[in-house]
């Protein structure tokens, strides 16, 4: 039987801290230095130093609930820079509890300070109740001769193991974690993730290996399992996805037999400043016992104390009109009251503005004339269009309140000068914040060439969520350009994942449902935006093609994006009257949508190929109920077996919420296994699942 004993403390209230002693608070979290050790400790995961003077050397790391301890013989401390010194001095220790905050869950913060040399280095342990994993955030500043990146003179090395591994050696580049594991029976998994969605549309790769001889992997999350011991240990590097990080060695890890080495700081020596702190890429690790689904559930238990999802925030289902291809010719007063009650008839939650609702015509404006260069010699860039919006985007705002939809923006940050216009930026959306009470924004055309850049970026949004005491919400679009990716600036909302059109018919049902699918395993579902579209539009583009959107209901389309937060990608009042049928859909899922995504979603079946029996399941807190999001595409069969990885043996009440289902009964066994029906292909059924006695 798969065990779930790591899946309940993913739900835990998080008591007070503040104990830094040698014994820990009620919560079980602490951090203090005995002597020569340093220990950081919650109730599932413990992890011991050496204090080497600040340069921390790892000793064991514990898995509590499972009893698993592993001890490191190094001598050689876990971080690393070319070039500096590796005796540290100048070293301080701190712990203080951070309380909660809109964003922020409470946690313990232990703060460990040093220098290499000219280098001072920062290290803020992050450690959550409950939580098999202590995150580590990671600053720099001061001076470092030696290059950190040796640049390969021709690309195509980096298709060369031997020589990539040579060139990414830590004498090379900056190692930020290094775990030195006993014994050889490593099964290595490294996930890789691309954005870039524009050029993407596979959007995660996994690469399976053994430890051996020097190899190195990409990706933002490593699983290393002990084959002898079937425990395991994961770092994730909370960086954006390797083929667009900043600094970039080639690679994220290496790996020597059970050697683990976590590369790449995401700056060169030269971004380093004298005086200020700059922020490094960070690295979380975790333990996990058991089977596969349980190194997922340790992940996740981390990624949901980024950020607190508030259900009265972060639960949306907007409609954005750009999915239509007008662009900006028909944003208007007029246009937004219409859409309004075309989107009230649908069931939206939020309508978006996209571009066009400002005075500014930016460079993607349907008309001529538009730049998104020194947008800021016009004070009024960012204000609303007084020929499109009279009377300013009150009447918007107002109607949108009556009908129960919030109303939000599309905006794009100033690109000059690696972000230099950040403050201007921050500003124009804490007005727009003030004078209507807009909360939330698709952050659109962002530009991180240089870690300047980046770190603009980031001050613009800690400085919207400060003025808006964290009711800002962003929707962070990586679809082009260098961005934050799915693992990276992930506690400022959720993430636009995808621009998908039938117009150049690059949306496809099944490649949407693929492409989360796919995610889910290592994202959290309920973070992404995911698009369902006008079905009706361009129908003849398609031909007869067996997967165009025509052949498809509005209701399947819909429900391809319940596990995420959905996208209406179309204008309201383009649709025909048929469409609005699906209001029924989308009332059913109003019903349950909070108790959907505050579960753990992992997906189910075979990966979606248009032909395949496929779906997700939202496993609760208390291991007894959760949800189905089942899905026959094209096929034969009207029987679909899905294993549901986080079910305890039992029998189960299966009751439709929506979709084709009938209410049934089923034994799950040790095999987790539960039989679905479906009478016509390319349907769905949505189930909430109970124990029954």
């Amino acid at each position: 039987m798969r065990t779930l004993v790591l899946f309940l403390f993913l739900f835990s209230f998080l008591p007070t801290f503040g104990n830094i002693g040698d014994e820990p608070d009620k919560s079980g979290c602490f951090a203090v230095r005995r002597g020569e050790l340093l220990v950081l400790e919650n109730t599932r995961i413990s992890r011991t130093f050496l204090w080497n003077n600040g340069n921390l050397i790892t000793r064991e790391l514990t898995d509590k609930q499972t009893g698993k301890t592993w001890t490191f013989g190094t001598k050689e401390a876990d971080m690393s820079f070319p070039g500096q010194p590796e005796e540290a001095t100048n070293s301080e220790f701190s712990v203080v509890t951070i309380p909660e905050t809109p964003i922020k869950p409470e946690h313990l913060e232990a703060t460990v300070q040093y220098s290499l040399g000219t280098l001072q280095i920062k290290r803020v342990f992050r450690i959550y109740a409950d939580c098999p994993a202590v995150a580590c955030d990671i600053y720099l500043r001061g001076h470092a001769e030696k290059p950190w990146v040796q640049q390969a003179a021709n690309p195509g090395d980096l298709q060369n193991i031997e020589k990539l591994g040579e060139n990414a050696k830590p004498e090379f580049v900056p190692v930020m974690e290094k775990l030195e594991l006993p014994g050889k029976h490593w099964q290595i998994e490294a996930i890789e993730f691309f954005d870039v969605t524009d050029r993407c549309n596979t959007l995660v790769k996994k690469t399976e290996a053994m430890g051996y001889r020097d190899n190195i992997f990409r990706g933002n999350i490593l699983f290393a399992t002990d084959k002898v011991s079937d425990n395991g240990i994961f770092i994730l590097k909370e960086a954006p996805a390797s083929n667009v990080q900043l600094a970039y060695p080639g690679g994220d890890f290496l790996n020597t037999f059970g050697k683990i080495s976590l590369i790449g700081a995401g700056m060169q020596n030269t971004d380093l400043d004298q005086e200020k702190w700059e922020k490094a890429y960070g690295f979380v690790t975790g333990v996990y016992g058991g089977d596969e689904i349980n190194k997922i559930i340790a992940l996740r238990s981390y990624q949901q104390q980024i950020r607190l999802h508030k259900f009265d925030r972060d639960e949306m289902i907007m409609m954005n009109t750009w999915g239509d291809r007008a662009q900006d010719k028909k944003v208007n007063e007029a246009f937004c009251l219409a859409e309004l009650d075309a989107g009230t008839r649908l069931g939206i939650t939020h309508f978006q503005l996209d571009d066009g609702w400002q005075t500014g015509r930016s460079a993607n404006s349907a008309f001529a004339g538009g730049s998104f260069d020194n947008i800021w010699r016009n004070p009024n860039y960012w204000k609303p269009n007084p020929d499109k919006f009279p009377n300013g985007l009150t009447p918007i705002v107002e109607k949108g309140k009556k009908l129960g939809i919030e109303i939000c923006l599309w905006f794009n940050p100033s690109p000059d000068d690696g972000n230099i216009n950040w403050e201007k930026d921050a500003f124009a959306l804490i007005d727009l914040y003030k004078q209507y009470g807009i909360r939330t924004f698709k952050i659109d055309g962002v530009k991180m060439p240089d870690k300047q850049s980046e770190i603009n970026f980031r001050k613009l949004l800690d400085k919207v969520v400060e003025a808006t005491n964290g009711e800002a919400v962003f929707n962070l679009d990586v679809t082009a350009g260098r961005r934050g990716g799915y693992h990276s600036f992930n506690e400022y909302g959720n993430i636009f994942l995808e621009n998908r059109y039938t117009d150049w018919q690059n949306y496809y049902p099944y490649w949407t449902l693929r492409n989360i699918w796919m995610l889910s395993k290592y994202v959290p579902a309920q973070n992404l935006q995911i698009e369902f579209l006008n079905k009706w539009r361009n129908g003849d583009k398609y031909g007869d093609d067996p997967f165009a959107p025509k052949n498809y209901s509005f209701d399947y389309l819909f429900a391809i994006t319940m596990m995420a937060q959905p996208l209406a990608w179309f204008e309201g009042t383009g649709l025909p009257e048929e469409a609005f049928a699906t209001a029924e859909t989308i009332g059913k899922y109003k019903k349950v949508m909070t108790d959907f995504h505050s579960g753990i979603i992992v997906p189910v079946g075979e990966e979606p190929s248009g032909k395949s029996w496929t779906g997700f399941q939202s496993q609760k807190a208390d291991d007894k109920e959760g949800f189905v999001l089942v899905f026959r595409e094209k096929n034969n069969s009207g029987s679909g077996e899905l294993e549901l990885p986080i079910i305890v043996p039992g029998t189960y009440r299966f009751e439709p919420v929506a979709g084709k289902g009938k209410e049934f009964k089923a034994k799950v066994g040790t095999n987790q296994r539960v039989v679905f029906l479906l009478d016509k292909t390319n349907s769905f059924a949505l189930y909430k699942y109970s124990h029954s006695h």
